[in-house]
């Protein structure tokens, strides 16, 4: 599994409080039985990827009150679902000039 601090913006500083919030929610969505999963440190926000075809699971409840719930408790106020679905590296984004949108040509 990647290192934590890949959950966390570039530019953002890393402390053990960041670390500790992803660590926890990923292992509530592991529990949920979710796999591949991460969950992106946005200050307040959790921005929660899964593979598509996990979405219907992670959104429907019970479990998706349970999630809500158990990311607040770790200090996220907002948890989002990223329609996109789980991208590995999605973080790096912001190092290509154009936002990781490619030309046909790439």
């Amino acid at each position: 599994m990647a290192c934590l601090a890949t959950r966390i913006p570039y530019g953002t500083p890393i402390d053990a409080v960041k670390i500790e919030q992803v660590w926890h929610a990923e292992q509530v969505l592991a529990a949920a039985g979710l796999v591949g999963c991460r969950v992106r440190h946005h200050g307040d926000v959790a921005r929660i990827e899964v593979p598509l075809d996990q979405l219907p699971t992670l959104v429907a409840d019970p479990l998706r009150r349970r999630i809500v719930e158990s990311l607040r408790k770790a200090g996220f106020m907002h948890v989002s679902v990223d329609l996109e679905g789980y991208v590995s590296g999605s973080m790096n984004r912001v190092l290509d000039d154009d936002h990781g949108r490619r030309t046909p040509n790439d």
